[in-house]
C-alpha cells in the first residue's frame, strides 16, 4: 500500500515535471520520498486529532470508514497470484481464499462499499458532505451494474466462477503459439470492465463525490486523522483490485505464455524443466508486473484527464457502458450456443 502511494507521487511528479515528495529524512536519508510517504505521512495521519462535530452520530461517524475500507480488502481473498506450490508432497493454493463462486463473492464485496460512502455523508452532519455521499452512491450504484454485467459475459466465456479456473483457462494456446488470455475473448468486456472499476475507485475522471470546486472534499470533508486515512486508503486500495481482476480476467493473471507446472514448452518443441518453486515465483512475478502496469495505467489516467460533468458521468453509465454490456452479454452468448453446434 505504501509503495503504491510513492509510485502514484513519483508518478504524478513526473507528469508535472516536479520532483514530488523528498522532504522527510531520517539522519539525512530521505528516500527519493520513501520515508515521507511510508514513515512521515503515516505517523502525521495517526497523530492528528479526530475531530467529530457536534450532533454527529458517533457510531455511525465511526463505522463509516470501516465499511469502506474493509470490504476491499477482504476481496483480495479470491484473487490467485499463483496456481499451485508443491512443498514436500504438499500441494498449496497461491489464493487466499479458495472459492468456486470467485465472481459473485467480488460482487458482494465491492457492493457493500457503497454504505461506507452513504454513511460518510450522512453522519458527518455537513450538507456538502452529505451531497457528496449520495453522488458517490449513485455513481458507484450505476457502474456497478456495467460491472456485473460485463463478468456475466466473462462468466459465459469461461464457463465458471472460480477466479483460479478463469486464469488457469487462460494457459492454453491459440493456433499453437497465441497465448489464450481473455482479452483475446472478450475485448468489450475489458472496456467496460475496465472504465467501471475506474468510476467506483471515485477518482479522477470520476471523481465527482469529492469534487473540490463544489464539495470542498465530498462525502470525507469531516474526517481527520486515522478516520481521514482510512478512506484515502479505499480509494487507492480499490485502484489495486481494479488492476488485479484485470489482470486476472484478461490478461492470463499469474500466467507466463508457455510456462506450464514443470517448465517451459515452447511451440517449437523446445522444452526447459524448472523446479516447482521457480515455476511458482515465476508465476507470481508475473501477476505482480502486470498488476504494476494497470495500476500504473490508472494512476496516468488520473493525473492526465480532465473531470467529467454530472450528468457526462451518468450518460456514460447509464446510456453508455449499460447498453453496450447488455449487448456484449447477448452477442457473447450467441456465439457460444453456435460455436458449441447442435446438440447430440
Amino acid at each position: 500500500m505504501g509503495l503504491g502511494v510513492f509510485f502514484e507521487r513519483k508518478v504524478s511528479a513526473l507528469i508535472q515535471d516536479r520532483i514530488g515528495a523528498n522532504r522527510a529524512a531520517i539522519l539525512g536519508f530521505a528516500g527519493l520520498g520513501l520515508v515521507n510517504t511510508l514513515v512521515a505521512d503515516p505517523i502525521k495521519f495517526l497523530l492528528k486529532e479526530d475531530v467529530v462535530l457536534a450532533g454527529t452520530d458517533h457510531l455511525l461517524h465511526f463505522l463509516a470508514p470501516v465499511l469502506s475500507l474493509v470490504p476491499v480488502l477482504v476481496t483480495f481473498a479470491v484473487v490467485p497470484f499463483g496456481d499451485v506450490l508443491q512443498v514436500g508432497g504438499r500441494i498449496i493454493n497461491l489464493q487466499a481464499a479458495e472459492l468456486n463462486v470467485g465472481i459473485l463473492y467480488v460482487l458482494a464485496m465491492v457492493s457493500l462499499g457503497v454504505y461506507g460512502v452513504v454513511l460518510g455523508g450522512w453522519a458527518s452532519n455537513n450538507r456538502w458532505s452529505l451531497l457528496g455521499g449520495i453522488r458517490g452512491s449513485a455513481q458507484m450504484i450505476s457502474y456497478e451494474i456495467a460491472m456485473g454485467l460485463a463478468l456475466v459475459a466473462v462468466v459465459v466465456t469461461y464457463g465458471t466462477l472460480d477466479l483460479q479456473e478463469m486464469a488457469r483457462a487462460q494457459g492454453h494456446l491459440l493456433w499453437g503459439w497465441l497465448p489464450a488470455w481473455g482479452i483475446l475473448y472478450q475485448p468489450v468486456a475489458f472496456l467496460i470492465f475496465t472504465t467501471a472499476g475506474v468510476a467506483e475507485s471515485k477518482r479522477i475522471p470520476f471523481d465527482l463525490p469529492e469534487s473540490e470546486p463544489e464539495l470542498v472534499s465530498g462525502y470525507f470533508t469531516e474526517y481527520s486523522g486515522p478516520k481521514h486515512l482510512m478512506f484515502m486508503m479505499s480509494d487507492f486500495v480499490e485502484v489495486v483490485l481494479v488492476a488485479a481482476l484485470v489482470t486476472t480476467l484478461f490478461f492470463g493473471g499469474w500466467q507466463v505464455p508457455y510456462l506450464l507446472r514443470d517448465g517451459f514448452h515452447f511451440p517449437w518443441g523446445a522444452a526447459l524443466a524448472l523446479p516447482s518453486w521457480v515455476v511458482a515465483l515465476l508465476q507470481v512475478m508475473s501477476f505482480a508486473l502486470k498488476l504494476v502496469f494497470f495500476t500504473w495505467l490508472q494512476i496516468v489516467i488520473r493525473w492526465t484527464l480532465p473531470r467529467f460533468r454530472y450528468d457526462q458521468l451518468m450518460r456514460l453509465g447509464w446510456q453508455g457502458l449499460l447498453p453496450l454490456a447488455l449487448a456484449n452479454v447477448v452477442v457473447s452468448a450467441l456465439v457460444i450456443v453456435l460455436a458449441a453446434g447442435p446438440a447430440a
